[in-house]
């Protein structure tokens, strides 16, 4: 393939050992034969050279027919050109709906086609970058897998979110409300350790302190009985009420989760930045759509792009090997550190001055229980393209003051699975993302698709609110604001696989969600 594009001259480079100066870059990207010009350029090249500048490529050019003129760069848009996929027009979900409780905070983002003309204007000062990451867990591992582990950890997780409700009703501990007499007004915050509805068709909650459990009902035709449909297992909520005439249960009135506070102001950028907020890569797949990630790559290389200084990374940078039943009829690499030294040379696309960030996913070489740490030595050996940074997944990055939570979102299956459709769906991501703000954690349900790590404290609990939740795995793209924190599920680069057929999941592959960090405004770009 000729070099037509300044990131395929990167990679060339570095392929053959070679980093470059921007504008040397440059020079031969214009020329008018960049294949001829690159290797006449590193012909001349000292043998001692690392780094190729600009001057080393315009001698270079002089010794070539035709000199240094430039070529005429009739550079292709994203749908143009005979091996280009067609356009199936992924629905995009704008999470515009008026029975949620949704503060849509502005114009709904734009979905636009991306743009391969030009190149990069990028300049900011890299002193301007700041880059904070919090509850990363990579080598802070003390989980043993023993009972006692996983009593550290549910007790964690109760203390930090009872927290939260405690300033909401007067709480008394499970045993004390065994004391008072019957008909009193009463509270409880506990952790639902068991759902059902009785005979009568009211809901019987079993709500759990570290003093033991006491049983709260919620009346049929209550309206918070509504509520309960949203309720998962091991998930901390608040209840009042009255309790019975022999004290023995408790009839409640108001049900609270810890919630995001409807007053939450996020933070902003003190200048005009953006992030591409991208997940689920899935390199090592014969699904993998290259061609749109190379797209994508000479866009950030365009002025279009010249405020995208930051790319976040959501899981599933590869494929992996044995993650679900006859995967290795549908891998186009079987080895899987090779996947990773794949992504790693994808990953050189990427203009060099972008900063990168990444959290694993369940395909990813790390364990699947949750949370997960970044990878082992072995693999960062690999992963050195552009000095990318791998955190745990979940993490808490602040970027330039904008706080991005960072989960992969394997609960996600789960949440949908338990929820009523209105409540979440595939279709509409966001919805299922609202109800883990709601209940300020990750992946609240034990037991079930979700495997929990049991570490000395629960890293799934959103301590901190964030200013954007940026999730991935379920491969659809969707967005939308909730008590003005931006949830965003952003779809994946990988077309429809055999397994996927049989479960039914039409994917939304190639787009890349551009985050303004001063203003949290929203673009979504097309690549396919």
């Amino acid at each position: 393939m000729p070099l037509e594009t300044p990131a395929r001259i990167v990679s060339e480079l570095a392929s053959r050992g070679y980093n470059a100066e921007r504008e040397a870059v440059t020079l031969l990207a214009d020329a008018s034969n960049p294949d001829a010009a690159l290797d006449r350029a590193l012909e001349t090249v000292p043998e001692d050279v690392l780094v190729v500048s600009a001057e080393h490529v315009r001698n270079a050019l002089e010794d070539l027919p035709g000199g240094s003129r430039g070529r005429s760069r009739d550079r292709s848009t994203p749908d143009d050109g005979p091996d280009r996929p067609g356009d199936p027009d992924p629905p995009v979900s704008t999470a515009n709906d008026p029975n949620q409780s949704v503060d849509s905070g502005g114009s709904v983002p734009v979905e636009t086609e991306g743009s391969s003309t030009g190149r990069s204007g990028r300049s900011a000062d890299p002193e301007q970058r700041s880059i904070e990451v919090h509850n990363d867990m990579t080598g802070q591992s003390t989980g043993t897998g023993e009972y006692s582990d996983f009593v550290s950890v549910f007790r964690d997780r109760y203390e930090k979110l009872s927290k939260q409700l405690r300033g909401r009703v007067n709480h008394r501990p499970t045993d004390a409300l065994e004391r008072m007499s019957g008909g009193e007004e009463a509270a409880i915050v506990g952790m639902v350790s068991d759902i059902r509805s009785t005979a009568s068709g009211h809901w019987l909650i079993e709500l759990e302190d570290t003093n033991g459990t006491f049983p709260c009902l919620v009346m049929k035709d209550r309206a918070i009985a509504d509520l309960v449909q949203e309720l998962l297992y091991d998930e901390v909520i608040a209840v009042d009420g009255t309790l019975a005439d022999d004290s023995g249960i408790l009839f409640v009135d108001s049900l609270y989760f810890p919630d995001i506070p409807r007053t939450h102001k996020p933070s902003t950028a003190d200048r005009h930045v953006q992030a591409a907020l991208i997940s689920d890569v899935h390199v090592g797949s014969q699904e993998f759509m290259a061609d749109a990630w190379h797209r994508f790559a000479d866009w950030l290389h365009t002025p279009e792009a010249e405020h995208v200084e930051y790319l976040m990374i959501a899981g599933d940078m590869v494929e992996g090997v044995g993650v679900y039943p006859d995967q290795d009829e549908e891998l186009d690499v079987v080895d899987i550190y090779e996947q990773y030294e794949r992504f790693s040379e994808y990953l050189k696309e990427v203009p060099g001055d972008i900063e990168i960030r990444m959290i694993p996913g369940n395909h990813d070489a790390v364990r699947l229980a949750e949370p997960q740490p970044a990878f082992d030595e072995e693999l960062r050996d690999i992963m050195t393209a552009h000095d990318a940074q791998v955190h745990s997944n979940p993490s808490l990055v602040t970027i330039e003051g904008v706080t991005i939570l960072m989960y992969h979102g394997v609960s996600l299956d789960e949440v949908i699975a338990e929820l009523p459709d209105n409540k979440a769906s595939y279709d509409e991501p966001h919805k299922a993302m609202y109800q883990l703000l709601k209940k300020r954690h990750v992946a609240p349900q034990y037991g079930g698709h979700t495997r929990l790590a049991p570490e000395d404290r629960d890293y799934l609990v959103m301590e901190e609110v964030p200013d954007v939740f940026h999730t991935g795995h379920v491969h659809k793209i969707g967005w939308g604001k909730y008590h003005n924190v931006l949830a965003l599920n952003s779809g994946c680069w990988q077309a429809q696989t055999d397994f996927q057929k049989s479960v039914n999941i039409d994917p939304d592959a190639g787009f890349a969600p551009i985050l303004d960090l001063d203003t949290l405004d929203m673009t979504v770009r097309k690549f396919v």
